[in-house]
């Protein structure tokens, strides 16, 4: 696999994830109560941004979640032998 490859299905897994926790609030709410773009949101879902850091906290603690358990969801979609460094 590519390394564009990997990081593709990390932000696709990572928009999955977003999708699944936030079940039934819309991307507006969220984003309003929260302070988060809603483009960078939609960006998220569609698996087309890569979040940074300090937004992965943010979309956790609006989430109500901790940020090691949003990223351990897109670590279990991951295959058992994948690995960025090559």
């Amino acid at each position: 696999m590519q390394q564009a490859d990997k990081k593709k299905l990390i932000c696709a897994l990572a928009g999955t994830a977003l999708k699944q926790l936030r079940k039934d609030k819309s991307l507006y709410l969220l984003a309003g109560e929260y302070e988060i773009s809603t483009s960078l949101l939609n960006n998220l879902e569609r698996g087309l941004k890569d979040p940074q850091l300090t937004t992965v906290f943010k979309i956790s603690e609006a989430l109500g979640i901790k940020a090691s358990e949003f990223v351990k969801i897109i670590e279990d979609g991951l295959p058992k032998d994948f690995s960025l460094i090559d």
